[in-house]
């Protein structure tokens, strides 16, 4: 050694801070890599995450290699300061070396390159990654032995590095990446994976159309009313009842209906021909899983039904889907305007208007977890069937019953400036 000048002495040196800064860095960088992101790259045949997800298949021999090879530039670096330092100054000066050598590596061989590999860790892992493939090949003899003994302590702690976790996301955490991936995902597609998030949460009762309001034909009706129905619906299938809506006979394609009106022979004995079975769903199913059920069944329509087998309402696979993407455009014409602003801000609402519907469109705050229909809502509230010209405070907001009709609240008058509820 005291052959060697102290430049060449010093030129190894700051190779082998080097290595320890490629060992340190690049170990924090296949650690923090985004597994889902090296999944994608791999699949994609990218060579550094191909090798970078095999060596991550067991980390504790990974770990295992780079601690061995960092301990170990360490500690050559070490003996070499002190060498170095004993050349110049003698034994007085190996307290300054180490202060300073451990001044060196720190900066340089651990805080930079870990603050580098945490922010750009890609760039360090996938390089590193063709390095280590033939270093642990090389070294394995080593490694196992390390590792024997380290993960025998391990077992005696009840840790298994064969038990790895998979690192499978949540729903909750699922979401949070969806809101935090920014200008990656266009906001109308957010709102749509969100909304497939939360398809578990609603039942089809949430978004069925009441009995009440279901149209349909009712074979007792005469001919010529049923036929003028089929022409005016603005449905593509419509359900059969016959006398009354507790006794369905099925659905018809209008379509059906209507071929057989231009051949003339459309009876009500046809239209009980060209029915489809009706498809009944139970009250409380997830839209999640009526979604499957629909498609599994080749079913666009069903009717809800609750334990005791009564008809609540009716939903379609547009019901559903419209959870997902939105409202479809519709034609003014076929549908009733639910909602009409006023010129003294107030809103005149129908009281068949969907409160979640109202929530989501206009951010009100009302209750979700009660009846579906602003109606259901005030009746719930009052415990009776109110008057017209009532006034009352629901949720905070001054609301005013307009009209009632058939024991229902057909249309009222809200305030959208909410007051404080009492407590």
């Amino acid at each position: 050694m005291s052959d060697i000048s102290i430049g060449v002495l010093f030129g190894i040196l700051i190779f082998l801070i080097l290595l320890s800064a490629f060992f340190s860095g690049s170990e924090t960088a296949l650690m923090t890599l985004n597994r889902y992101r090296l999944r994608h790259l791999s699949k994609v045949g990218h060579q550094g995450a191909v090798r970078a997800s095999r060596l991550l298949e067991r980390p504790d021999r990974l770990i295992g290699l780079i601690l061995l090879g960092n301990n170990f530039v360490n500690i050559m670096a070490s003996s070499l300061a002190t060498v170095i330092a004993l050349r110049l100054g003698g034994e007085g000066a190996i307290p300054v070396a180490a202060f300073l050598l451990t001044l060196v590596i720190l900066i340089f061989a651990e805080v930079a390159p870990k603050t580098l590999a945490a922010l750009k860790p890609e760039r360090l892992a996938f390089p590193a990654a063709f390095v280590y493939t033939p270093l642990l090949r090389l070294l394995y003899p080593v490694v196992w032995v390390v590792n024997s003994i380290a993960n025998m302590i391990l077992r005696l702690l009840n840790v298994s590095p064969e038990d790895m976790d998979d690192q499978v996301l949540s729903k909750e955490e699922l979401r949070t990446v969806v809101i935090e991936a920014g200008a990656m995902i266009p906001k109308r597609h957010q709102k749509m994976l969100l909304s497939i998030l939360d398809l578990e949460k609603l039942a089809v009762e949430d978004i069925m159309i009441p009995r009440n309001e279901v149209d349909g034909i009712d074979l007792e009706d005469p001919i010529e009313e049923t036929i003028k129905l089929l022409q005016d619906s603005a449905y593509t299938r419509l359900p059969v009842f016959d006398g009354s809506i507790d006794n369905i006979v099925g659905t018809i394609h209008v379509r059906k209906a209507m071929h057989a009106l231009t051949h003339g022979r459309l009876t009500h004995e046809v239209i009980r021909e060209i029915c489809d079975p009706p498809y009944f769903i139970p009250e409380g199913t997830p839209l999640n899983r009526q979604l499957i059920n629909f498609q599994r069944k080749k079913q666009r329509i069903g009717m809800v039904v609750d334990e005791y087998g009564d008809l609540l309402g009716l939903v379609t696979l547009v019901d559903l889907l419209e959870e997902i993407v939105g409202e479809f455009s519709t034609d003014p014409a076929d549908s009733v305007q639910e909602v009409q602003p006023q010129e003294d801000g107030s809103f005149l609402v129908s009281g068949s208007a969907n409160i979640k519907e109202l929530v989501r469109t206009y951010h009100w705050e009302l209750p979700l977890d009660g009846p579906r229909t602003i109606s259901g809502l005030i009746i719930e509230y009052m415990e009776t069937i109110p008057e017209p010209g009532t006034s009352l405070l629901l949720a905070g907001y001054p609301v005013e019953i307009l009209q009632i009709k058939d024991n229902m609240v057909r249309m009222v008058r809200i305030q959208p400036n909410k007051y404080p509820q009492e407590t």
